[in-house]
């Protein structure tokens, strides 16, 4: 693919995104999403592999499913409001077939399958791309609509993609799925609060992007593919090796870093809304979640494979450094004290 190429993939990949963020109208809306969808089936079926080309079949059958239920649920409002405009969603049946399809479009319970076969069978960008920017249009679809949702089925929906999240990563030990399933833990703590605080839920979908860009390049950085793949690489990267540690703990919800502020302010929004059982569950699963993130950090960080070098460091050439990545890192880990601004914005 030559460069002229590859630009305007990547500029449709953003523009059909900015179209849906900003479309009032339904049609205008699902011409973004398809729009981006199109760009991104070419970026999946770039390395032209059999597991990439399966991985984009996978991905195109979804989105469009979700796509035909986005527009059907419009189609249903507008038969009974008479308006195309993405505000008046008002039709219950409609809302419930609309967050049926956004759900599965950004790979939450219960149609979350294709998610973590898809990223594990593309490259590490690409799938740092499908857990980050593609989930901005659907969220903003759900954004402008949230005052008409079912606020029962978007908790549902939040504390079963909260345990299958964690469920799922427990036995894996491929890391793209296991930061498919992450993504998926993460879009439960979204959708539970949705109804309640939206301006929460999109503070937590931030909050989580930042932190999930500079761990996709951490481990491209490092080429791991498998947890194997991380305990040889504190010999050749220390740095880099101890950062993608305290990466994935500020991505468990560990106090002091930066991922602990979203779950305190949610929880603490679903105990003023008088919704103590719900907080107590998601409490309680995240523990499933912080499992298997400490227990990638310890295999990370605290064994060692056989070296047959005396040395202790490998021999290396001068690494380019990442100038996003350097920008990253200190928000993902440090952004703490920053949370009574936060709270004030939400």
């Amino acid at each position: 693919m030559n460069l002229l190429t590859q630009l305007m993939i990547t500029l449709n990949l953003i523009l059909g995104t900015f179209i849906t963020a900003s479309s009032h109208h339904w049609l205008v809306a699902w011409t973004g999403l398809e729009l981006n969808m199109l760009s991104m089936l070419v970026i999946i079926v770039k390395p032209k592999s059999p597991r990439a080309a399966e991985a984009a079949i996978k991905y195109f059958l979804t989105q469009a499913i979700a796509s035909t239920l986005m527009l059907f649920s419009s189609t249903v409002n507008t038969i009974q409001t008479g308006q195309w405009d993405i505000s008046q969603m008002t039709d219950k049946y409609a809302c419930t077939m609309l967050l049926l399809a956004m759900t599965m479009k950004i790979g939450a319970a219960p149609i979350y399958f294709w998610l973590p076969e898809v990223m594990q069978g593309t490259t590490t960008m690409t799938a740092m791309i499908i857990a980050s920017w593609q989930k901005i249009a659907p969220i903003t679809i759900l954004f402008m609509t949230y005052n008409n949702m079912p606020p029962k089925i978007m908790m549902t929906i939040g504390i079963m993609s909260t345990i299958i999240g964690g469920w799922g990563s427990i036995n894996q030990t491929q890391l793209r799925k296991l930061m498919a399933y992450s993504s998926i833990t993460n879009l439960g703590w979204t959708m539970i609060i949705f109804t309640t605080s939206p301006h929460t839920a999109t503070l937590n979908i931030v909050i989580y992007m930042i932190m999930l860009i500079p761990s996709f390049m951490l481990i491209k950085k490092m080429s791991m593919k498998t947890l194997r793949d991380s305990t040889t690489t504190w010999t050749t990267s220390p740095m880099a090796n101890t950062l993608l540690t305290l990466m994935l703990l500020s991505l468990s919800g560990l106090p002091p870093l930066t991922g602990f502020t979203p779950k305190l302010l949610i929880l603490n929004e679903l105990i003023l809304q008088n919704l103590t059982p719900a907080a107590t569950t998601m409490a309680m699963v995240s523990l499933i979640s912080l499992f298997f993130y400490v227990r990638t950090t310890y295999i990370t960080t605290m064994t060692t494979p056989p070296i047959l070098s005396p040395t202790t460091m490998k021999w290396r050439l001068n690494q380019p450094q990442q100038k996003l990545m350097s920008l990253f890192i200190p928000l993902s880990l440090m952004a703490l004290p920053l949370m009574p601004i936060l709270t004030s914005m939400t």
